[in-house]
């Protein structure tokens, strides 16, 4: 399992951040059944560094709290039966499977957690399960497949007991 964190600004989560968000990473992989090794990158970043980034990718000029960008294109959310086909779905260097980018802003997972009431913990831990699920080919774009993915979100947090 390969896991990247960088960071485009100085974090000053109050808990370790790095150790977190790998329990997450490699807690929402085992819960999803993911069947291989796996390439992940999280790159913290703050409101400009992420508006430029939705700005640029999603044409939407405004910070988010998370942004994914899966590598995989899968027939349904968390369906890896057709991973093996594609040779260009696994780093040849390492023969893991190249999952992903994650981008986290710090700055609003920080607003966010005080705004829900939670811990910045939890509130960071969420949108990584949130980010993983989108990079397993979940989404949130029809009220079905919303509650769906909030469900696997909600068990995946309860699970590990990072709670509100």
């Amino acid at each position: 399992m390969t896991i990247s964190v960088e960071e485009e600004i100085n974090v000053d989560f109050p808990f370790d951040y790095e150790v977190t968000a790998r329990d997450v990473i490699n807690y929402t992989i085992a819960h999803e059944k993911f069947p291989f090794e796996a390439e992940i990158n999280l790159l913290l970043t703050d409101d400009i560094g992420i508006r430029q980034m939705n700005r640029e990718f999603r044409q939407i000029d405004q910070p988010t709290d998370v942004l994914s960008f899966p590598m995989i294109h899968y027939e349904a959310a968390g369906d890896f039966s057709g991973l093996e086909a594609d040779a260009d779905n696994f780093n040849p260097d390492t023969g893991e499977v190249i999952l992903g980018d994650i981008v986290l802003n710090a700055d609003r997972a920080k607003e966010q957690a005080e705004k829900y009431g939670h811990s910045q913990m939890r509130e960071f831990a969420f949108l990584i399960v949130h980010s993983m699920l989108h990079l397993f080919g979940y989404d949130h774009m029809t009220e079905e497949d919303a509650a769906r993915m909030e469900e696997v979100q909600r068990m995946i947090l309860e699970e590990m007991h990072i709670l509100r």
